[in-house]
């Protein structure tokens, strides 16, 4: 996932019944060597933790204990006194058990994979073989109630943070100050958002559907940015599941069948928990820098359905921006043999770095189960259903509603959060830092008082060999998330051709159940129209390939374009959109290095430079398992993991609008992303089209290159612009994406958590006899018109990302075609973004 919005997590940054008894400390070996997982426990109670791999721990609760008992296999166990309520920096020793000094079990090490020499391992097997007949999988309906919070907290709070510039005029934010039970740093908390739903599932038809009840956050709850940024940041997961997707990233489960492989597993201990005869795993990673986790279960010995588990992300696992992962687990018995998850904990730690002293941002999680309902079916159609209207009323409940529908209620520190940012939101330099934050994510500034925003800003500038110089500004109309209706525009002026430019388009949504939409615009610019195969539809779009600063050879093959369009939009189903639009364009060389011309009979000089087309086209695009957010007539796409697909009719008519072709286009593209578990994830595209019909240049598929410096999914790095022009085509590119999975293999690279990435792409195509004729003129400035129909043209590249964390470089190599005039044979190129 993207880090967009991080800039505006950060930018916020700007109690609980205190608890009774709070402990930290380090646990070592009679050689002072720190001895990892060791267990902690108050005595008395299952309330524990485990050591880190320093052999640190913190451990907090909400009551009084007398006793601290830490523990070890292979060593003897230590009760220790707690005569205080606060106990820190504990330094305990352990000593090897006398009996086990010829044989003592070293938990840091490797471990058996065989279930003959390791019970963990025999115990592991029976959770495969029984995990789908336990929990939901078992009914064929269910459904329940569930109550989640999400509270945001700026951590490691020190006398120079609350001293500093940035919080001065707002230090009364300061008197929330609490500790984590988890970490044992200091934070304040800084945003609350709270949710209620009803979930309704069949296992039988594979659906599920949430209905929200509420939703209620601290100071910005006509935010719908941050309230996205929420649902997407904490999707779920199940324990079961091999792979446990967090932050666009696929941890191994410690319960995963390919666990094995990946974790040590240690039989740690057995007692009772509610009754239930239960066994303590503990497990940890076999190696260093992958996506992996470290803690413990317990598992029951009759059902082998987990009771409670913790997991704690790997330190060195190869994620950025993210330096502590805790989740906590509890499942409730509800009869001899069920087991229903009750509460779910996940705290993450967002900074800059991983330094134990760095200060950073807590995302915690709490989501609570209650209520449920088994084997009441429903219709197929109650699972379709799409709810279209946005309801002010489940943002806006009262007091009461909140009352009722907690699971859990709020805490000092949560009631709190409220408090502060009522207040806080009155302070003007919270404003203009939350402002600032605003205008990072989203790329626009607000103006509220005229419905008004500016922007986008980071298109401000722009550069290419025809313009030199580009200045552009804009806006567009903005009352809410969930306008109805929208305008927008802008005007842009080119220093070096002296030339203004400017487009305008509007776009009305007037029936939310169908998605019936009308829409409209007008514009007049500079455009690079080879930088894709798949014709655009979006008036005010522009590619980057027209605004490049830098680029390898000249950038000069552009056209002056003025385009006028108008069309409507509908969704009859679900994530199946139609569309349909007429446009008319009038096309030219914008350069006198360039050529459009093609042979004109009717033309006085028997050649013409400027083609003049109405178009008229239909499309249809399928987003299976897309989710949206929003209900106004611009909507975001709230998941990123699903297929497009998309086909398109376009027909040019020389009878309207005194035309000068008649054709007929037919255009096809895939493109699908697959996890592939935790060896990264995999994306692949398939483009297909056809012209019927003697058409120009300009209308002609252009094979996209790529003549930038970056690098552009869906373009071919090693190919100039119009290299290849083609009527007929088939493209495929494929890049994986590893995550870091090879070059955590190699002893001296894996400290820098490089990720590797491959790529190849291939593309097909023929141009006619009668379509080369036609553009075939005695222009000086006519570019070559070559196909790739010989051979398939291909290329292949290897990439290194995370460089630096946001950088990513890619080594381009061209596979074939290298005799033709100036071909490319190696080129670098790169891209900057913030990934987890």
């Amino acid at each position: 996932m993207k880090l967009k919005l991080l800039l505006l997590f950060l930018t916020l940054s700007l109690c609980s019944v205190i608890a009774q008894t709070k402990v930290s400390g380090h646990v070592y070996d009679e050689n002072n060597q720190p001895i990892p997982f060791a267990s902690v426990l108050f005595k008395g109670s299952t309330e524990g933790t485990i050591t880190n791999e320093d052999g640190k721990f913190y451990l907090e609760s909400d009551e009084t204990w007398k006793a601290l008992v830490v523990s070890f296999i292979g060593y003897e166990v230590l009760e220790f006194p707690l005569t205080k309520k606060v106990n820190y920096d504990l330094k305990f020793t352990l000593k090897e058990e006398a009996e086990s000094l010829t044989e003592v079990v070293i938990v840091t090490g490797k471990q058996s994979k065989k279930a003959s020499e390791n019970p963990a391992i025999r115990i592991l097997k029976k959770i495969w073989e029984r995990k789908r007949q336990n929990g939901l999988n078992q009914f064929k309906q269910y459904e329940y109630d569930q109550y989640e919070k999400v509270e945001f907290d700026l951590n490691t709070i020190d006398s120079s943070l609350i001293k500093s510039k940035l919080f001065r005029g707002m230090e009364f934010v300061f008197e929330e100050v609490d500790t984590s039970s988890v970490t044992g740093k200091t934070y304040l908390p800084i945003f609350l958002n709270e949710s209620v739903k009803k979930v309704y599932g069949d296992n039988i038809l594979n659906k599920k559907r949430e209905d929200l009840r509420g939703n209620k956050n601290s100071g910005f709850s006509n935010n719908q940015v941050i309230i996205d940024f929420i649902d997407d940041l904490y999707s779920e997961y199940n324990i079961y599941n091999n792979y446990l997707k967090f932050f666009d990233k696929s941890f191994v489960s410690p319960l995963s069948r390919t666990g094995v492989q990946t974790y040590n597993y240690v039989l740690s201990d057995s007692a009772f928990i509610d009754n239930k005869w239960c066994y303590n795993i503990i497990y940890y990673p076999r190696r260093t820098n992958e996506l992996t986790f470290k803690g413990d279960f317990w598992v029951n010995d009759s059902t082998f359905a987990i009771k409670e588990i913790n997991l704690q992300a790997s330190k060195s696992a190869n994620i950025n921006w993210v330096k502590e992962i805790y989740i906590e687990q509890e499942f409730d018995v509800l009869n001899d043999s069920l087991f229903l998850i009750k509460r779910d904990y996940f705290l993450s730690d967002f900074a800059f770095n991983k330094k134990e002293k760095s200060r950073g941002i807590y995302g915690k999680r709490t989501t609570l189960y209650d209520n449920y309902k088994f084997d009441e079916a429903k219709d197929q159609k109650f699972y379709d259903k799409v709810v279209y209207n946005y309801d002010k009323d489940v943002y806006n409940r009262q007091d009461d509603f909140w009352e009722e529908n907690r699971l859990e209620a709020l805490n000092k520190d949560e009631i709190g959060v409220y408090k502060m940012l009522d207040t806080l939101k009155t302070v003007k330099k919270f404003k203009r830092i939350y402002n600032l934050g605003s205008i990072l994510a989203s790329g626009y500034i607000e103006f509220p008082s005229i419905n008004f925003d500016y922007g986008p800003i980071f298109s401000t500038f722009g550069f290419n060999d025809v313009e030199g110089l580009r200045l552009r500004t804009g806006g567009r109309t903005y009352f809410g998330p969930n306008d109805l209706w929208r305008l927008e525009g802008f005007v842009a002026y080119g220093f070096r051709d002296d030339k203004f430019k400017y487009g305008i388009s509007g776009k009305w949504l007037l029936d939310k159940k169908s998605r019936f939409t009308i829409f409209g615009g007008q514009r007049r610019d500079i455009e690079q129209i080879g930088a894709s195969l798949t014709s655009s539809t979006d008036v005010l779009g522009r590619s980057l390939a027209s605004n490049a600063v830098f680029t390898a050879g000249a950038n000069d093959r552009l056209s002056n374009i003025n385009l006028t369009n108008l069309g409507f939009s509908l969704e009859p189903l679900r994530n199946f959109e139609v569309r349909l639009d007429g446009s008319y364009r009038t096309i030219s060389s914008a350069s006198p290095t360039f050529s459009l011309d093609y042979n004109d009979p009717e033309a006085a000089s028997g050649v013409s430079s400027e083609v003049n087309q109405f178009e008229s086209r239909l499309a249809l695009s399928f987003f299976p398992k897309r989710q949206m957010t929003g209900f106004g007539v611009e909507r975001k796409e709230k998941n990123d993991g699903f297929a497009r697909l998309f086909a398109q009719v376009t027909r040019g008519d020389r009878d309207w609008l005194n035309s000068d072709f008649n054709y007929t286009k037919v255009q096809f593209s895939y493109i699908q992303p697959w996890q592939v578990g935790g060896f990264g994830r995999l994306t692949t595209s398939i483009e297909a089209g056809k012209t019927f019909g003697e058409v120009p240049l300009a209308l002609l598929s252009v094979v996209p290159g790529n003549q930038t410096y970056f690098s552009i999914y869906n373009t071919f790095s090693q190919l100039d612009f119009y290299e290849f022009v083609t009527d007929t085509y088939t493209s495929m590119h494929i890049e994986h994406n590893f995550n870091g999975r090879l070059f955590s293999r190699i002893p001296f690279l894996k400290k820098y958590n490089l990720r590797a990435i491959l790529s190849l792409r291939g593309v097909w195509g023929e141009l006619s006899d009668e379509n080369i004729a036609l553009n075939t003129t005695s222009n000086p400035s006519q570019i070559p018109l070559f196909a790739p129909d010989t051979r398939v043209y291909y290329e292949y590249s290897f990439g290194v990302a995370n460089i630096f964390k946001v950088l990513r470089l890619d080594f381009n190599f061209r596979g074939n075609y290298l005799d033709a005039p100036d071909a490319r044979k190696f080129g670098v190129t790169g891209s900057f973004g913030f990934f987890f």
